[in-house]
């Protein structure tokens, strides 16, 4: 064999061998309850944030993501689906998708995102020590200054409706909880039943004639379908507010919220934490700190007040539309 057969047989082989080396991406299984821009930008803010870690996506990360369109039996089967095809992780988007998630991937380490009461809904023993295979960031909210805020812009408001779906346990859970602070307060609260969002729009009809004011909390079903409540409280003269800073710019009158996007990094680095190894189990629960007000002084108008200077002063946000 001459030199030059002999070079390229060396050539040959150390392709083969970096090849061999060369790991395959690691698999990021993302399940999503259902597609809104809150929920959205915390799966962006994920790949944005490992991304910013250095796993490139195609070359060290690959990505699927699967929506359930609202629907838990669709969520159920993504879960197992996922859970079939042996990801390195599963990252779960909201509670409806994430006890899914847990219920059926015992082996598998599970991030979840965007969850109200992780405890409540039975994902993990506590916050500081989830145990098991699962971890993730709460967005659970901070319902007194949230009406705070409400009182705020409208201070002769006696009653507050709110739309929520009774299927979805951290509807429930932030319900019942605004319940108990409207009345320290000495107000009432109004709720209308949506089990799905073709019926957002009949439960905010509801509320017309008995309620001041409109809050909506962070419930999946009624955000994905946040447009509805708005027609009606522009109709009706009745003043919507959110939860979630994303539903300003659909037309809500103020939120004072966290910028989904940031619970998707934040999200992200627990991702990339268990992607080198670390026990999910292990790792504490996240919460969201930093509070932004958003308004629109616009949407208040066409609901029939008039935003004051001051809030407006305070805004990180004034959405113009």
């Amino acid at each position: 064999m001459n030199r030059s057969t002999l070079r390229v047989v060396f050539a040959a082989l150390a392709l083969l061998v970096a090849g061999a080396l060369q790991a395959d991406p690691r698999v990021v299984a993302v399940t999503q309850i259902v597609e809104h821009p809150a929920l959205d930008a915390v799966y962006q803010g994920v790949k944005d944030e490992l991304t910013a870690e250095g796993y490139a996506e195609g070359t060290d990360v690959t990505y699927e993501h699967e929506s359930a369109q609202a629907n838990t039996a669709v969520a159920a089967q993504i879960a197992r689906k996922f859970v079939g095809d042996q990801p390195d992780v599963i990252v779960a988007i909201a509670t409806p998708s994430a006890q899914t998630v847990a219920a059926a991937a015992r082996d598998i380490p599970v991030v979840f995102s965007a969850v109200t009461d992780p405890v409540g809904a039975k994902l993990v023993k506590s916050l500081e020590h989830p145990g098991s295979n699962i971890t993730g960031v709460s967005d659970m909210l901070p319902l007194d200054k949230h009406l705070d805020m409400v009182q705020r812009v409208v201070p002769d408001a006696k009653t507050i409706g709110t739309v929520y779906n009774p299927g979805e346990a951290n509807a429930v859970a932030l319900v019942n909880d605004l319940d108990e602070r409207l009345k320290a307060r000495g107000l009432k609260l109004v709720k209308a039943a949506a089990t799905k969002t073709s019926e957002v729009l009949g439960a905010a009809r509801s509320l017309v004639g008995k309620v001041d004011a409109i809050y909506l909390t962070t419930d999946n079903t009624v955000i994905s379908a946040a447009e509805a409540v708005i027609s009606v409280g522009e109709r009706a003269k009745i003043p919507v507010f959110a939860a979630d800073t994303a539903t300003v710019s659909r037309g809500a009158v103020a939120a004072l919220g966290f910028d989904y996007y940031d619970v998707g990094r934040q999200t992200g680095k627990l991702v990339g934490r268990v992607l080198k190894g670390e026990n999910p189990g292990d790792i504490p629960v996240g919460g969201v700190e930093t509070l932004s007000l958003y308004v629109n002084p616009g949407a208040a108008k066409r609901m029939g007040i008039e935003l004051k200077p001051d809030v407006i002063e305070d805004a990180e946000k004034v959405i113009e539309n």
